[in-house]
């Protein structure tokens, strides 16, 4: 019996604008990822990296093909619907980081499953667990701008990995770290998918993207080149 992938993406595009000032950010790009899978995303500046994620997590919707998470078509969704699976299953890392400078770490990373009408007990136990587990547990009552930058990345990364998140979508998140603390962070990212997360994760970095189970190359929108093995530091610092 087949697994129904969590991740899809069947012949996307995406086109900003139109006519002759129109930008084709994505070119029929199909994707799958599994539960239990991290795939890394490579390219130039340009290629399309950041506009594949917003497109997977429904943040932007194709101009053409489909975008399908736990079996549920994103485009055919009501808004209502979207921002419910969205605020469930989906977790972000954004380059922005996108914390709410008035709640303390802890408040940011908890926010999601209050949204979601889970209690505020149980969803700060969460966002306790999220915050220990990429070591910054200690500065949970810290607001961000008492947060150096890479402690910010840090709870970014905890409001994405928070509770039963089914797909994580990672843009750069290793961007404001140093290389050891970036390494654990990219560690706490396998964990979630070894635990049964699906992963999708933008990276500049050969080494970050060793982490991966697969590779895929965008170039002008269009998937040039995919690993289709694990990937080693060794063969990703030869591409």
């Amino acid at each position: 019996m087949s697994v129904r992938p969590t991740l899809v993406l069947d012949d996307v595009d995406r086109t900003h604008g139109s006519g002759e000032t129109a930008v084709h950010a994505l070119r029929g790009v199909s994707l799958t990822v599994s539960a239990g899978e991290l795939v890394a995303v490579m390219g130039p500046s340009g290629s399309g990296k950041s506009t594949l994620l917003n497109v997977a997590g429904g943040l932007d919707a194709p101009t053409g093909g489909k975008v399908l998470v736990d079996g549920h078509d994103l485009h055919a969704l009501t808004r209502p619907r979207l921002d419910a699976l969205r605020r469930r299953a989906m977790g972000f890392v954004f380059q922005d980081l996108n914390l709410i400078p008035s709640l303390t770490a802890i408040e940011n990373v908890s926010l999601p499953m209050e949204l979601d009408g889970v209690s505020l007990k149980r969803a700060r136990a969460a966002a306790r667990d999220a915050l220990g587990k990429v070591g910054i547990l200690e500065l949970a009552d810290r607001f961000p701008e008492h947060l150096s930058g890479g402690q910010q990345q840090r709870a970014a990364i905890a409001r994405a990995l928070v509770g039963e998140r089914r797909l994580v979508l990672a843009d750069e998140p290793t961007g404001a770290l140093d290389s050891t603390t970036g390494d654990a962070v990219l560690r706490t990212l396998r964990d979630q998918c070894d635990d049964g997360a699906a992963g999708l994760l933008v990276t500049h970095e050969s080494r970050h993207a060793a982490w991966a189970d697969r590779v895929i190359f965008l170039r002008d929108g269009v998937v040039v080149d995919a690993t289709g093995e694990a990937a080693t530091p060794e063969s990703l610092l030869e591409v």
